[in-house]
């Protein structure tokens, strides 16, 4: 057992040596580029570094350069500003997908949908109509609806 741990710890000690190996690089005749561990016979090789480089630190990201304090408050305004319209957009696309989704599923469930004629009366659709319109309605929800 003791023979079989220090053999193991032997060759764990020397794993790094033979990962140091030298490496030759040439190019033959066909201008094809060969690596390898022995260099070949009658042409220069060159020796390759094979030593890994430590990971370097990131960089600081560069400084922004200091703008007045009024540009950056106008900038910080707009931006909210924009932030705002974009999240009432939003909120507005949610509402009619959620009112998409109720339409299509009534018109799903229900063979006698009736409709406004415009004025003010209400008629029963067709079911050529309501096929017309459930279609509709899906190509809307998948185009404008997550």
């Amino acid at each position: 057992m003791r023979r079989t741990i220090f053999m193991g710890s032997l060759l764990l000690a020397l794993a790094p040596t033979v990962m140091a190996a030298q490496v030759y690089k040439w190019v033959d005749a066909q201008g094809v580029t060969h690596f390898g561990a022995q260099p070949p016979e009658g042409s220069n090789a060159d020796t390759v570094n094979t030593n890994t480089a430590q990971p370097k630190t990131p960089a600081a990201p560069p400084a922004q350069p200091s703008l007045p304090p009024s540009v950056d408050e106008k900038q910080k305004a707009i931006d909210d500003k924009v932030k705002q319209e974009v999240a009432q957009q939003e909120a507005e696309r949610s509402k009619q997908c959620n009112q998409l989704r109720n339409d299509l599923a009534q018109m799903k469930n229900n063979p006698r949908i009736r409709v406004d004629d415009g004025s003010g009366e209400l008629r029963r659709l067709t079911e050529e109509e309501r096929q017309a319109r459930i279609v509709k309605s899906e190509t809307d929800i998948r185009e404008n609806c997550n």
